[in-house]
């Protein structure tokens, strides 16, 4: 895929979805981050939950970026798949059994209510983007290959 055709797959929603990733990725990196350093015996499976959280919102800005190739593409499925999975596992589990993260949240928590409910909302419009945006296939290229 040439420069302009990704520069035109990433535009509008497209751009706001990579953006907002971007920002849950720095976000969740510096919160997981801070969390392990300044007490992470306070609430190490919330801390880890956290930290998990930030390498699959990184993953999935990358994979987002450069989902105009196919590989990139299963990534971002994977990873969106992954992170909604996670946010109705946490969230329910932090709502129904809120003493299994002991004294603090996670990203994932209450699903994602310390980021006004982003981390529930996110995940579906990625998954509406993937499904709606799928790389252009090359006249003649094996089933699958993309530009």
């Amino acid at each position: 895929m040439t420069e302009p055709e990704r520069a035109r797959r990433i535009t509008g929603i497209g751009s706001i979805l990579v953006w907002v990733y971007g920002v849950l990725a720095l976000a969740a990196t510096g919160r997981s981050v801070y969390q392990m350093i300044a007490h992470f015996e306070l609430a190490p499976l919330a801390y880890v939950l956290s930290a998990l959280a930030a390498v699959v919102y990184i993953l999935a800005t990358l994979a987002l970026v450069f989902s105009g190739s196919a590989g990139w593409y299963r990534i971002a499925w994977a990873a969106v798949t992954f992170e909604l999975v996670g946010v109705l596992v946490v969230g329910t589990l932090s709502v129904v059994v809120p003493d299994l993260f002991h004294a603090d949240d996670t990203v994932w928590s209450a699903y994602g209510a310390g980021y006004f409910w982003v981390p529930l909302v996110l995940p579906f419009l990625g998954v509406w983007w993937l499904a709606t945006h799928r790389p252009v296939a090359v006249p003649g290229a094996p089933v699958g290959a993309a530009r």
